[in-house]
C-alpha cells in the first residue's frame, strides 16, 4: 500500500462507512451502524498515526490527486498536503471522533435515529479530514462548507423539536456570513495570485506584500491586509469569534456527542487551523494580525463572563469553548501560530472530555441538565467525577496538566507581542484565567459536591401528565431534556453509566493529563513546525521571546510547571477556584445577593450582551422588511400590477374604445373609409 493510497484511505473510509450506514442502516441490524462507522474511523485513526510517524521523519507529501476543472490558466484540484501540521490534526480529529463514536453507542442506544446519527458523525469526520489535508483553497473551501452542512444536520438532529430547528438554522445562517467573507478572500487570491495552490500562492506572496487595490472610490487598500481579513472573517464564523459567535451556544440543542465533536476537534477549530496554515500571508500584514488579536481578546474575556451565569451544564462548557477559541485567536494575532495549534490540540482532548463528562452526568441525572438540581454526584459517579475534575484542572491551566503549557504560553505570547492591541489582549487573557477558573469550578462544585439537590426534584415527578411523559421518553423530541422539566422518579438516584460511556472518558483523560508535558518542547521550541509555519521574527518577536525565555529560565516542561506555581496566572486561577468554593459551598446566599445588587449587569449577561436581540431586530427584521417591500413593490405593483394585470387592463380599455367604432351602420363605415383615403392621399402627396 503506497503512501498516496494511505492518504486516500484516511478520509474515504469514514465516508464509505457513512454512505453504507446512511443508505442501508434501516435494513441492516442496528449494531451494524456503530460497527461500520467505528471500524472506518478507527482504521483512519490507525493510519493517521502511521502518517504522523512518517511526517516526523521529515517526509512531506504535496501533490494533486484529481483535477476537477480547468478554466483558462486556473486549475481546480483535489490534492493533499501532508506535513507535520496536517498529520497532527488528522490524529487529533480521528482520535476524538473515535472516542465520540464509542461514547455514542451508550448515549444514543434507545434513539430512533441511531443509524442516521452514526452516519452523520462519520460524514462529519470525512469533511474535517478533507479540510485539514487539503493543499489548495478549493478543497479547503469544500471541507469548510461540508463541515458546516453536516453540523446543520447534527444540531437539528431532533428535527421535531422547534428549538433544535431554530438552532441549526441560526448556525447555518451565521456561518454563511463568515463564509461569504471567506469566499471573497479566496476570490482575491485567485484573481491576484493566479492560483489556488498553497505552495504557488505562498511563493508569490512576498512579491505581493506592497500591492494595493481599490475597493471604494480612489482609496488604496493593501491587498494582503484585505485578503487576510476576509479569510479571517471566515474563521470568525467557523471558530465562533465575536460577533459571529452567537450560533455556538444554541448548538447545544444537538445531542451531547456531537457537542463534543463540533466543539473539541473539528468544526470550531477549522478557523484556527486555517489561519495557521496561512501564516505566510498573515505575516505580511501587521494590520490583519492586530485585527485578529483584538477580536480574539474580546471573545476570550467577554464570552467567559457569560459562562458565570449559565445553569445548563452543556452551555457552561460551550461558553468555555468560546473563551478558549478566543485564546487561540490571540495567539494567532501574536504570530505565535504554533502556540495556537498547541492549545488547539490540548483543548481538543480536555474539552471533549468535559463535554462527554457532561453527557455522562446528564444520563446519570435522567437527562436533567440544570446544575442547580444536582449536587454530591461524586458519591454516585466516581469515574465521571475524577475525569471531569481532570478536564476542569486542564481547562484552568493547572501546572503539569496539558492546558497549563498551552494556555500559559498564549499569555506569555500576548505579553511579548508588540503589535497594536497586544496590551489589551494581555489583560484579556490574564483576566480570563480568573473568570475561567471561577465558572469551571462553580460548575464542578454544584454538580459533584455539596447538598444533593436532586432529591428535592424527585417530587416534581408527580406533576408530569401522561401525555408529556409519553412524548418525551427517549424520543427524538427531547432526548437530552427528558427530565429537565420532570425531575427524578422516587427511586431514581443518579448512577454511573456503563463502560461504553466510561471508557472514552478515561482514554481522553490520559492526554488531558500528559500530552502538554511531552509535546511542548518539540511543538513550540523544536523543529516540529519547521518549514510548515512561517514567522517574521523581526517584525513579530513574540515566539523569539518565548524561545529565549524557555531556554534561559524554564529549561524544561517540569521547570515550566515549577515556575508556573509562582506566576500570576496560577494565582488568578487559584483565586477563581477559591472564590467559587466560598460562594457555592460555604455562602451560597452571596451569589443571590450579588445578582440582585447588580441586576443591570446580570440582565446584560442573561441577554448575552443583546447580540441575539440586535440580530433579530436589525438583521432579521430588516431582512423581512426589505423582503416585504420588494414583494409589495416588485411583485404586487410591478409584476402583478403593471405587467400582468396592467396589460390586461390596457387591452380591456383599448377594446372598449375600439368596440364603440363597431356600430353596424354602413354609412359610418363608408365615412371612415373616405376619411382614411383622405389621410392616405394627404400623406403621400406631402411625402412626394
Amino acid at each position: 500500500m503506497t503512501m498516496q493510497q494511505i492518504y486516500l484511505a484516511i478520509p474515504l473510509l469514514p465516508l464509505l462507512a457513512a454512505i453504507v450506514v446512511g443508505l442501508f442502516g434501516k435494513q441492516l441490524p442496528r449494531a451494524t451502524a456503530h460497527i461500520f462507522t467505528i471500524l472506518g474511523v478507527g482504521a483512519a485513526f490507525a493510519l493517521s498515526l502511521y502518517v504522523l510517524k512518517d511526517a516526523l521523519l521529515g517526509h512531506v507529501y504535496n501533490d494533486t490527486v484529481y483535477t476537477w476543472l480547468k478554466s483558462g490558466n486556473a486549475s481546480f484540484e483535489v490534492g493533499f498536503l501532508i506535513d507535520r501540521l496536517s498529520a497532527m490534526m488528522m490524529v487529533v480529529v480521528t482520535f476524538v471522533s473515535l472516542m465520540v463514536h464509542i461514547y455514542t453507542i451508550g448515549y444514543m442506544h434507545e434513539d430512533k435515529g441511531y443509524a442516521r446519527f452514526f452516519s452523520y458523525i462519520s460524514l462529519f469526520t470525512f469533511a474535517m479530514l478533507m479540510l485539514v489535508m487539503s493543499n489548495n483553497f478549493m478543497q479547503l473551501f469544500f471541507g469548510w462548507e461540508a463541515v458546516g452542512l453536516v453540523s446543520y444536520l447534527l444540531i437539528g438532529f431532533w428535527y421535531t423539536r422547534p428549538t433544535a430547528i431554530y438552532a441549526n438554522l441560526k448556525a447555518f445562517l451565521v456561518n454563511r456570513v463568515g463564509d461569504f467573507g471567506f469566499l471573497l478572500g479566496i476570490g482575491l487570491v485567485l484573481f491576484h495570485f493566479g492560483s489556488l495552490d498553497y505552495a504557488a500562492v505562498f511563493s508569490v506572496a512576498p512579491q505581493m506584500a506592497d500591492e494595493k487595490i481599490t475597493l471604494v472610490g480612489n482609496v488604496q487598500w493593501s491587498l494582503m491586509t484585505v485578503t487576510c481579513i476576509l479569510l479571517f472573517i471566515g474563521a470568525m464564523g467557523k471558530s465562533a469569534q465575536v460577533p459571529l459567535h452567537v450560533w455556538l451556544p444554541d448548538s447545544m440543542e444537538g445531542p451531547t456527542p456531537i457537542s463534543a465533536l463540533i466543539h473539541a476537534a473539528t468544526m470550531v477549530t477549522a478557523g484556527i487551523f486555517m489561519v495557521a496554515r496561512m501564516s505566510p500571508l498573515f505575516e505580511l500584514s501587521s494590520t490583519a494580525l492586530s485585527f485578529v488579536m483584538i477580536i480574539g481578546s474580546i471573545t476570550a474575556l467577554f464570552m467567559g463572563f457569560l459562562g458565570i451565569i449559565q445553569n445548563d451544564i452543556k452551555r457552561v462548557v460551550a461558553y468555555s469553548t468560546l473563551s478558549q477559541l478566543g485564546y487561540m485567536t490571540v495567539a494567532l494575532g501574536a504570530s505565535a501560530y504554533s502556540v495556537a495549534i498547541f492549545h488547539l490540540m490540548t483543548h481538543a482532548f480536555f474539552k471533549a472530555l468535559l463535554f462527554l463528562g457532561a453527557g455522562s452526568v446528564i444520563m446519570g441525572m435522567h437527562h436533567d441538565q440544570d446544575i442547580r438540581n444536582m449536587g454530591n454526584l461524586k458519591k454516585y459517579m466516581p469515574i465521571t467525577w475524577i475525569t471531569s475534575l481532570i478536564g476542569s484542572l486542564a481547562l484552568i491551566g493547572t501546572p503539569l496538566f496539558s492546558g497549563f503549557y498551552s494556555k500559559d504560553s498564549i499569555i506569555e505570547a500576548a505579553k511579548a507581542s508588540t503589535i497594536t492591541g497586544s496590551g489589551f489582549a494581555y489583560f484579556a487573557v490574564l483576566a480570563g484565567v480568573f473568570v475561567t477558573a471561577f465558572y469551571s469550578f462553580r460548575l464542578y462544585f454544584l454538580v459533584f459536591h455539596g447538598k444533593e439537590k436532586w432529591r428535592e426534584a424527585k417530587h416534581d415527578v408527580h406533576h408530569i401528565d401522561a401525555h408529556a411523559d409519553a412524548q418525551d421518553s427517549y424520543d427524538e423530541d427531547a432526548h437530552d431534556n427528558h427530565a429537565h422539566h420532570h425531575g427524578l422518579g422516587p427511586s431514581d438516584d443518579p448512577h454511573e453509566p456503563g463502560w461504553i460511556i466510561k471508557l472514552p472518558l478515561i482514554l481522553l483523560a490520559i492526554p488531558s493529563l500528559f500530552i502538554g508535558y511531552f509535546a511542548i518542547e518539540p511543538m513550540l521550541y523544536g523543529d516540529f513546525f519547521k518549514g510548515v509555519i512561517f514567522v517574521d521574527s523581526a517584525a513579530h518577536p513574540a515566539m523569539h521571546e518565548l524561545t529565549h525565555e524557555w531556554h534561559g529560565v524554564v529549561h524544561s516542561a517540569a521547570g515550566m510547571a515549577m515556575h508556573g506555581l509562582m506566576s500570576l496566572p496560577f494565582l488568578l486561577a487559584a483565586s477563581g477556584v477559591a472564590l467559587a468554593w466560598f460562594f457555592y459551598m460555604k455562602r451560597p446566599d452571596i451569589p443571590a445577593k450579588i445578582q440582585i445588587k447588580f441586576a443591570l449587569i446580570n440582565r446584560v449577561l442573561e441577554n448575552k450582551y443583546y447580540f441575539d436581540r440586535f440580530n433579530e431586530r436589525v438583521f432579521a427584521t430588516g431582512s423581512r422588511m426589505i423582503g416585504n417591500k420588494l414583494w409589495l413593490i416588485g411583485d404586487v405593483k410591478i409584476i402583478d400590477g403593471a405587467l400582468v394585470n396592467g396589460t390586461a387592463n390596457l387591452i380591456v380599455k383599448l377594446s372598449s374604445v375600439v368596440r364603440k367604432l363597431q356600430t353596424g351602420l354602413i354609412y359610418h363605415y363608408a365615412f371612415a373609409m373616405i376619411i382614411g383615403v383622405f389621410f392616405m392621399l394627404s400623406f403621400y402627396s406631402f411625402k412626394f
